[in-house]
C-alpha cells in the first residue's frame, strides 16, 4: 500500500495521468469559461435593468438563419469526434479528412455569422445605437453586448479552425494533440449553446 502511494506521488510530469499539454488546455477552458460566463451575466443584467430591450429577430429569416449556423457547429462537433476516434485507431488519413470536415463546418459558421452581421449593420445596428425602426425606447446597449459576445465567440471559432489546420498539417501530431484540439473545439461549440438561446431565442419579436 505504502509502495503504491509512493509510486503515485513520487513526482513526475503527470501524477494524475494527464499530460501537461492537456492540463494546460483544461486550465485555458476554465479561464475562458469564466470570461464568457461574466459576459453573459453582464448581458442578462443589462437586459433586465433596461426599460425596453431590443427584440430584432423574427422567426423567418433571422431565427432560421441562426439555427442553420447552430447546425453547422453541432455537425462540426460530430466530425471532431470522428477525427479523435480515427486518431485513436491510428488512421491518420481518416483523421485528417474528419478534421478538414470540421474546419469546413466551422468556416461555414463564420461566413454565415458575418453575413448576419452585415445584414444587421445595414439595418443600422451599431455598438451603442439601434435602428429607429426597433423602437424609440429600445436600449442602445443591445448592439454593444451583441457584437461583444458574438464577436468574441466568432474569434474563438476562427482561432479553432486555424488550430485544427495546424494539428492536421503536423505529421508528428500525436493522438493527445488531436484530443486537445478536440477539447477546444467542443468548448467553443458548448459556449454557442448558451449564446444562441440567450441572445437569439429570447429576442424574438
Amino acid at each position: 500500500m505504502n509502495q503504491t502511494l509512493t509510486t503515485n506521488w513520487s513526482g513526475g510530469v503527470s501524477p494524475f495521468g494527464i499530460g501537461h499539454k492537456k492540463l494546460g488546455m483544461w486550465l485555458f477552458i476554465l479561464s475562458d469559461s469564466l470570461t464568457f460566463g461574466a459576459l453573459l451575466m453582464c448581458y442578462g443584467y443589462v437586459r433586465i435593468a433596461s426599460e425596453a430591450w431590443a427584440k430584432p429577430f423574427t422567426f423567418s429569416p433571422s431565427i432560421i438563419f441562426s439555427t442553420v449556423m447552430t447546425f453547422c457547429l453541432l455537425t462540426s462537433s460530430l466530425t471532431m469526434v470522428m477525427a479523435v476516434a480515427a486518431s485513436a485507431s491510428g488512421e491518420r488519413a481518416k483523421m485528417v479528412k474528419w478534421i478538414l470536415a470540421t474546419m469546413v463546418a466551422g468556416l461555414a459558421f463564420v461566413v454565415l455569422h458575418l453575413i448576419e452581421w452585415q445584414h444587421l449593420i445595414a439595418e443600422g445596428l451599431r455598438p451603442f445605437s439601434v435602428p429607429a425602426e426597433w423602437g424609440a425606447n429600445a436600449s442602445p446597449m443591445f448592439g454593444a453586448t451583441f457584437f461583444a459576445i458574438t464577436g468574441l465567440h466568432m474569434l474563438h471559432v476562427l482561432s479553432g479552425v486555424i488550430y485544427l489546420g495546424v494539428t492536421a498539417a503536423r505529421k508528428r501530431a500525436t493522438h493527445e494533440d488531436v484530443e486537445i484540439s478536440g477539447l477546444y473545439w467542443h468548448f467553443v461549440d458548448l459556449v454557442w449553446m448558451f449564446v444562441f438561446p440567450l441572445i437569439y431565442l429570447l429576442s424574438i419579436k
